[in-house]
C-alpha cells in the first residue's frame, strides 16, 4: 500500500507540474516579463507596424512558409529588426534552409535573446530582439557550421539594410 501510495503521490507530483508549466507559458512568453529599452504601449505599437508585423513581432505570430521577400534577398548588407532597427543578422550568415523563411546560422552579438516557447505544446526556442522583444522567430539546432544552429526567422519581422 505505502508503494502504491508513493506511486500516486509521484504521478499526481508530475500532473501538478505539467499543469503549472503550461499555465505559465499560457500567460506570455518570458520575454513578455523583461524590460526592454525600446517600449510602447499596445495601441502605439499598432501604429508603428504593418498588421502582419504586429502580429508577428507582437503575438507571436508566424507568416505563412514562402512568402516572405527575403527569401531572395541576397545583397550584402544587415537584417534589423522590423519594430525597432536593431541590426540582428548579417547577409553573411543567410542561407537557405529550405523552411521557406529566411534562415541564419548565426545571430549579430548582443542582438537577440531567447527563451521557451510552449505555443506547439513541445517547447521550442523562441528568438526575440533584445532591444524592444519583439518575436522574431526561433531557432532549432540542425543548421549548418559553424554553429549547427537554424535562427528560422519571419521575413515580416525584419528589414533588410543593404550595405
Amino acid at each position: 500500500m505505502a508503494r502504491g501510495s508513493l506511486d500516486r503521490r509521484g504521478i499526481l507530483g508530475w500532473l501538478g507540474g505539467s499543469a503549472a508549466t503550461l499555465a505559465l507559458a499560457a500567460c506570455g512568453s518570458p520575454a513578455d516579463a523583461r524590460a526592454y529599452p525600446v517600449k510602447y504601449s499596445d495601441a502605439e505599437w499598432r501604429k508603428r507596424l504593418t498588421a502582419d508585423q504586429y502580429y508577428i513581432l507582437r503575438k507571436q505570430g508566424t507568416e505563412r512558409p514562402f512568402t516572405s521577400p527575403l527569401l531572395g534577398e541576397h545583397r550584402k548588407g544587415t537584417f534589423v529588426c522590423a519594430a525597432d532597427g536593431n541590426p540582428l543578422f548579417s547577409s553573411t550568415t543567410k542561407y537557405d534552409s529550405g523552411t521557406g523563411w529566411p534562415s541564419f546560422w548565426q545571430p549579430l552579438p548582443k542582438a537577440i535573446a531567447t527563451s521557451l516557447d510552449f505555443e506547439t505544446g513541445a517547447p521550442r526556442t523562441e528568438v526575440h530582439c533584445t532591444r524592444c522583444g519583439g518575436h522574431l522567430g526561433h531557432v532549432f539546432s540542425d543548421g549548418p557550421k559553424p554553429t549547427g544552429k537554424r535562427y528560422c526567422m519571419n521575413g515580416d519581422a525584419l528589414l533588410f539594410k543593404a550595405g
